[in-house]
């Protein structure tokens, strides 16, 4: 299994059109075969058969809370699997991600939770961090509680849990890497709206923390370059405070890909962290290669940012057991 898991790796990186490919030199890299540990749910009877995606519930901060399980084919409790949490956008679902993110296709078990509805129009689900976020709800302590289960039922490899999402999820994505450093590898926010609760009390991770951003350029719904009555910040400047909060010392040559990618990178980061913002150009609120509606505006099919961000996780572990 991890022979496999290796091969998809560097298969990802050769099929994406953004430079992350693995950097087999660096010894954290959770390709090295010396890398697997293996959580406490190794062993135990998976609660549904691989290959499918079935919705589950959860206990947490006295409410019950639900979330999309996916297994991927081939899984087994006898070995370690990477773990990948989706949020989704306000007002979507768990299972609404799933359909149009195409994360569900990784060599990965993926967790898609969903929120809780929140104020404002309409009967919608949100993340906290947000305006329109239902008060009094610890999305984050709900984090944990859903990690400890998922570690706790399934073979998760601990230093290969990652945090993508779309939009108030992905601003979310923000918010954890501030606050559970410890628990996910890396995180990659997909049109992230990064209002300042999701900054609130500043942001100081336990370690240097990998960021891979997308974002379009001709996003109508949370703008490119911020939007100050919501309290909204320019993109590439949240790309760059993480640069900096990451100590990174190199910012390579802008990549750019067909005609509608630009890639930025910081490298040198400390702790072998890395930060990588993707501008799609005149991209609207969507994920990139989406298999499906995803929000407005244009969708790139240049790249899948499924596969992007997989090869940006490939490369990115934690240097050590989060417990």
């Amino acid at each position: 299994m991890k022979g496999l898991l290796r091969r998809a790796c560097v298969l990802a990186a050769a099929l994406v059109a953004v430079p992350f490919a693995p950097a087999h030199a660096n010894p954290a890299n959770p390709a090295h075969p010396a890398a697997s540990p293996r959580s406490e749910g190794c062993g135990a009877t998976a609660p549904q058969q691989p290959g499918t995606s079935v919705p589950h519930t959860l206990s947490s901060g006295g409410r019950e809370r639900t979330y999309q399980l996916y297994l991927p084919d081939g899984y087994t409790p006898k070995r370690s699997w990477p773990l990948i949490v989706a949020y989704h956008g306000r007002g979507n679902t768990g299972a609404g991600t799933e359909a149009f993110s195409r994360l569900s296709a990784l060599p990965a078990i993926v967790a898609y939770p969903n929120g809780v509805v929140g104020t404002g129009d309409g009967e919608r689900q949100a993340w906290q961090g947000a305006p329109y976020a239902a008060a009094g709800v610890d999305d984050v302590a709900f984090t944990g509680d859903l990690l400890d289960s998922l570690e706790g039922s399934l073979c998760v490899n601990e230093r290969r849990v990652y945090a993508t999402g779309k939009s108030n999820g992905a601003g979310f994505t923000g918010l954890l890497a501030c606050r559970m450093s410890d628990r996910f590898a890396a995180v990659a926010p997909v049109a992230g709206a990064f209002y300042p609760g999701t900054r609130e009390g500043g942001c100081a991770p336990e370690r240097p923390t990998p960021v891979l951003d997308f974002h379009g350029t001709g996003d109508a719904t949370i703008p490119y370059a911020g939007d100050a009555d919501r309290g909204l910040p320019a993109i590439q400047d949240w790309v760059r405070e993480w640069a900096d909060r990451d100590g990174c010392r190199t910012r390579t040559p802008d990549k750019v890909t067909g005609p509608d990618i630009t890639t930025s990178r910081w490298t040198g980061c400390a702790g072998g962290a890395e930060v990588a913002h993707v501008a799609v150009t005149d991209g609207g609120h969507t994920w990139p290669g989406a298999d499906g509606y995803s929000g407005g505006g244009y969708t790139t099919q240049t790249i899948q940012a499924h596969k992007v961000m997989w090869a940006f996780f490939c490369d990115h572990q934690l240097p050590t057991p989060p417990r």
